[in-house]
C-alpha cells in the first residue's frame, strides 16, 4: 500500500531522476567487458571459450543477484541499499586493475556483475514514490537507464586508447563510487519505509517476501520478461554474427545494423510505460507478442530457392529478405520488445504492491538468465541445423507459447471474476485486489 501523503512532485522527480542516473551508470559498468574484454583477451591469450565465459559472468551474476537485492530492498529500503551495491561494485571494478590471472578475473567479474542487480533496487525504490496510475510511465523512464550500454560502447573505446584498459576500469570505478555518494546524499527514504520507521514496525521477513513466488502468475510474468529482456539481450549479441555470416557484411557495418536494433530497446521503454498507464499493460503485452510473432515468422524463413516445371521451361523462384528489409524488421522487433519490458514491470506493483522487490527480482532474474542462456542455445541451433534463421524459429515458438498462455490465463481470470460475462471479449487490466490486501487470492 502506498503512503504518498506529503510527497510532492519535486520529491517524485528527484527520486526518479537520481535512480535513473544511478542505473545508467551501473548499466554502463555492467557492460564494460564488451570493450576492455578485447584487450584482456589479447593480454592473457584467452581462447574464445574462456573469453565467452569471462564476458558472460557479469550477466549471470547480475541476473541471479536481482532476487536477493529485491528482497533486501524491501527490507532496508532503496536509499540505503543502492549506495552499498554501487560501492561494492566499484571495489570489484577497481580490483580488475590488480588482477593478473584468468581465475581472479572471473572472481572480479562476479563482483562486477552486481551492477546488473541495480535494476531491481531502482524499480522497488522508484515505484514507492508514484501513484499506481503513473507507475508505468515512471518505471519506463527509469528503464531507459539501459542506454548505459551505449555510453560504454561509444565512450569507453576512447578511454582505452587514452588510458589503457586498466585506466578505463579505474575511471569507471571512481565514477560509480561518486554516484553512490551523490545518491545517498541527495535522495530521500521512500514513503513506505519512512512510514514503517514512524510506526516502529520491523522489516518484512524474507519468508513473507518470498510468499508470492509460489504463485504461477509470478512465473508467467517472468517468462514474458525472458523474451522481452532476455531475448533482446541475446539478439543484440547475436545479430552482428548473423549479419557477417548470413549476408557477408563487414563487422563494422554489422555492428551499426545491430545498433539500430538495440537503440529502440532503451529509448522507447518510457513510451511503453506511458502506454501501459493509458491503455493497460495487457494491451501492450498483446501488441508486443502479436507484432513479434509476425516479425519473427518473416525473419525465420530461410533464404529459399525452388523450381517449378513450366510448360516450356523450368521457372525458378527465390525468396529471401534483403539486408535493408531485415534491418527494418529488427528495428520493429526491438521497438515492441521495449514496450513489452515496460509493460511487464507495470504489472508487478499493481498486482503485488507490497512485494515489488521479491517479485520484480525474480522476474528480472529470469529475464537476465534469458540473456545468458539464449545466445548459447542460438549457437547450438546453428551447429545442429546449419540454418542461419534457426534462432528466430526458436523465438517464434517461445513467443507463441507465451501468447497462448497469457490469453488463456486472462480469460480464466475474467470468467472467475465475472462468470456471467464468460462470453464477453472485453478484458479488465486490474486484479480484484492487489496481492496482500485481501485474505486470499488465486492467480493463474
Amino acid at each position: 500500500m502506498h503512503i504518498l501523503e506529503g510527497v510532492s512532485r519535486t520529491d517524485q522527480y528527484r527520486a526518479l531522476g537520481l535512480s535513473t542516473f544511478a542505473f545508467t551508470v551501473c548499466f554502463a559498468v555492467w557492460t564494460i567487458f564488451s570493450i576492455i574484454g578485447v584487450q584482456i583477451k589479447q593480454d592473457l591469450g584467452l581462447s574464445d571459450t574462456q573469453f565467452g565465459l569471462l564476458v558472460a559472468t557479469p550477466i549471470l551474476t547480475g541476473s541471479i543477484s536481482r532476487i536477493f537485492l529485491g528482497i533486501w530492498t524491501e527490507q532496508v529500503g532503496g536509499r540505503a541499499l543502492f549506495p552499498i551495491q554501487m560501492l561494492v561494485t566499484s571495489v570489484a571494478v577497481w580490483l580488475l586493475t590488480w588482477v593478473t590471472t584468468y581465475e581472479m578475473f572471473l572472481v572480479a567479474a562476479l563482483g562486477l556483475g552486481l551492477a546488473g542487480g541495480s535494476f531491481i533496487i531502482g524499480v522497488a525504490y522508484t515505484s514507492r514514490w508514484f501513484e499506481k496510475e503513473r507507475q508505468g510511465t515512471a518505471l519506463g523512464i527509469f528503464g531507459m537507464g539501459n542506454v548505459g550500454a551505449a555510453v560504454t560502447n561509444f565512450g569507453a573505446p576512447f578511454l582505452v586508447v587514452a588510458l589503457g584498459w586498466e585506466g578505463t576500469a579505474r575511471v569507471y570505478a571512481v565514477v560509480l563510487a561518486i554516484t553512490a555518494v551523490l545518491f545517498y546524499v541527495l535522495s530521500k527514504t521512500d514513503p513506505a519505509h519512512a512510514a514503517r520507521k514512524l510506526s516502529g514496525a520491523g522489516p518484512v521477513s524474507t519468508g513473507q517476501q518470498l510468499e508470492p513466488l509460489r504463485k504461477l502468475q509470478v512465473w508467467r510474468f517472468a517468462t514474458y520478461y525472458f523474451f522481452v529482456f532476455g531475448g533482446f539481450v541475446a539478439l543484440a549479441s547475436f545479430l552482428p554474427r548473423y549479419y557477417t555470416g548470413a549476408y557477408g557484411l563487414e563487422l563494422t557495418t554489422a555492428g551499426v545494423f545491430a545498433g539500430l536494433y538495440s537503440m529502440p530497446g532503451s529509448i522507447f521503454r518510457a513510451l511503453g510505460g506511458w502506454m501501459s498507464d493509458k491503455w493497460g499493460a495487457r494491451f501492450v503485452m498483446y501488441l508486443t507478442f502479436i507484432v513479434s510473432l509476425v516479425v519473427l515468422f518473416i525473419l525465420s524463413y530461410p533464404q529459399t530457392s525452388y523450381t517449378v516445371q513450366g510448360i516450356e521451361t523450368p521457372i525458378e523462384f527465390n525468396f529471401g529478405l534483403t539486408v535493408g528489409m531485415f534491418v527494418g524488421l529488427t528495428v520493429v522487433l526491438g521497438f515492441v520488445m521495449s514496450l513489452g519490458k515496460a509493460a511487464v514491470y507495470k504489472h508487478i506493483p499493481v498486482y503485488y504492491p507490497n512485494h515489488v522487490g521479491s517479485v520484480g527480482g525474480l522476474v528480472g532474474m529470469i529475464g537476465g538468465l534469458g540473456g545468458f542462456v539464449l545466445p548459447i542455445v542460438f549457437g547450438m541451433l546453428l551447429d545442429v541445423t546449419g540454418v542461419w534463421t534457426a534462432p528466430f524459429m526458436l523465438l517464434f515458438v517461445v513467443v507463441l507459447v507465451m501468447t497462448i498462455w497469457m490469453h488463456v490465463a486472462i480469460r480464466r481470470m475474467e470468467r472467475r471474476k465475472h462468470p456471467q460475462l464468460a462470453g464477453e471479449r472485453d478484458l479488465s487490466d486490474l486484479p480484484d485486489e492487489p496481492y496482500g490486501t485481501a485474505p486470499a487470492h488465486r492467480a493463474d
